[in-house]
């Protein structure tokens, strides 16, 4: 069987994601590090988003496709739940933390340091952050209480909605007010030190930054 090939910066969460199922699946794989607009992103993803796979002729986009295809395709141990109940939550949570928080956590507070719109080109503290930490630690609140009872979002099993988020977190910490709300969680940051021991955690960990963009030709 061909290799999978995972196309994408590993600076990238949803990048990290993808290769972290390889990693728990135990499939062979390489990463081609590529920054957005290059020309391997383009030619899968019609709106030059991270990652991309291609396995053979198969081509694919969005990082939850490519788990499912890889958890498909690839023997277990597998990542989504076969139980409906457990399967369905796992999608429940995959879903909000890809449309409601990495909007917040990542897209607005981690890129407010990383990628600041200020004019001199750095974070604005008392502004934009000051401005969206309410919505942070409320957001790590709600996952604080999720991860209260099992130490996993989904049953007691460690799933892709564990590994979906995973990554963000991991941002979150580096960004110096996104670290002590991590820490002052009840739960959540127990989780995170927990499951940031998985070999699959260590054995993708990234450099630090965003993920760069190609020149224009």
């Amino acid at each position: 069987m061909a290799i999978p090939e995972i196309i994408g910066s590993s600076r990238s969460t949803y990048t990290r994601v993808a290769c972290m199922v390889c990693e728990e699946k135990g499939i062979e794989y390489v990463l081609t590090e590529r920054p957005l607009r290059a020309p391997e992103i383009l030619a899968i993803h019609p709106f030059d988003k991270m990652p991309v796979l291609r396995h053979g002729d198969v081509e694919l986009f969005e990082s939850k496709t490519i788990a499912t295809y890889l958890d498909r395709v690839f023997p277990a141990p597998f990542v989504f739940p076969t139980d409906p109940h457990f399967a369905a939550l796992t999608e429940q949570w995959v879903s909000l933390v890809n449309t409601v928080i990495d909007p917040i956590l990542i897209r607005t507070y981690l890129f407010a340091y990383i990628a600041p719109k200020t004019a001199d080109g750095k974070p604005d503290r008392g502004g934009a952050i000051r401005a969206v930490m309410p919505a942070v630690r409320e957001q790590l609140g709600v996952l604080d209480k999720a991860v209260a009872g099992s130490g996993h979002l989904v049953g007691d099993q460690f799933t892709f909605a564990d590994i979906n988020l995973m990554p963000i977190l991991h941002r979150v910490r580096q960004a110096p007010g996104g670290a002590q709300a991590l820490t002052a969680t009840t739960h959540l940051a127990a989780y995170y030190d927990q499951h940031a021991a998985r070999p699959s955690f260590q054995r993708t960990d990234p450099p630090s930054g965003p993920p760069g963009r190609a020149k224009p030709g």
